[in-house]
This record gives structure tokens, C-alpha cells and sequence, in this order.
């Protein structure tokens, strides 16, 4: 199997490797990780503009909220940034907007339905509007703060 003699390679930079079935599964796969990241971001964009609204110290919050259930990669990692008003350490708006496309297309036509993945879509649209294209995903935030 192809997949075989791919695997020694890929693991030197894969975290995690799998099969995850026929072709085109592991594109699948990616789109089940861009769906529930687009989802996330949201989130906790909401919530750390509400934070900043109700004049909490985000990283008192994010030290508080991070070691329990609301704790996430995207929390760890780029709060911070996102509390500075900084999107330049990740993946681009434009890129998550193409990726979201894909996402949806696939949704239409194998009947699944993605209202939240639609509407932050619509959201990384305004930030686009924004200027922030090459921004990274966590900039979600700046629609929020934008008054």
C-alpha cells in the first residue's frame, strides 16, 4: 500500500498519522478539523470579547477558564495575541475561507449540515472586509471589538 511506504516520511513531521480510509478521506478528515476549529474560534472570541467588555483581565480569565472544560489549543496559544490585537502567528483568514468553501460544498452535497461553519464563514467574510486576509484565524475577535 502506498500509505506503507509514505508513513516512515511522514512521521518525521506528522504529530498524528493515520489512515483514515479510501481516497480522499483524509481531505475529508480535514474539513472535520476546519469545521470544528472555525466553531471554536468563534467561541472563544465571544468570549474574550465579553471579558474585555465586563472589564476582566483576560489573561486572569484564560489562567482561571484554561484548566477546565472550556480549555483548548486555540486558548493556550493564541489568547494572548488575540487579547494584543495581534494575527500574525498562524493560518491566514484567506486560506480558512477556502477551506470553509470546500467544507460547505461537501456538505451540500452529502446532505450534512453546517449552520455554525456558514456563519462564521460570513464572519471571516467581514474580516476579510476588515483588511485582514493574511491576518491568522484568531482575528475573529476584531469584528467583535470593531464599533
Amino acid at each position: 500500500v502506498d500509505y506503507d511506504k509514505a508513513a516512515p516520511i511522514m512521521e518525521h513531521y506528522a504529530r498524528a498519522l493515520n489512515l483514515m480510509g479510501p481516497t480522499g478521506s483524509g481531505q475529508k478528515t480535514k474539513m472535520v478539523n476546519q469545521i470544528a476549529i472555525a466553531g471554536l474560534i468563534q467561541g472563544l472570541s465571544e468570549a474574550l470579547h465579553f471579558a474585555e467588555e465586563a472589564d476582566l483581565d483576560i489573561r486572569k480569565v484564560v489562567d482561571v477558564i484554561s484548566k477546565g472544560a472550556a480549555q483548548s489549543w486555540q486558548m493556550e496559544n493564541r489568547s494572548a495575541t488575540m487579547a494584543d490585537g495581534k494575527f500574525d502567528y498562524g493560518f491566514a483568514v484567506d486560506w480558512m475561507r477556502k477551506d470553509l468553501g470546500i467544507c460547505l460544498q461537501e456538505a451540500n452535497r452529502n446532505g450534512a449540515t453546517l449552520p455554525v461553519t456558514a456563519l462564521v464563514d460570513q464572519f471571516y467574510g467581514d474580516v476579510q472586509k476588515m483588511g485582514g486576509n493574511r491576518w491568522d484565524t484568531s482575528s475573529l475577535i476584531q469584528r467583535l471589538r470593531k464599533k
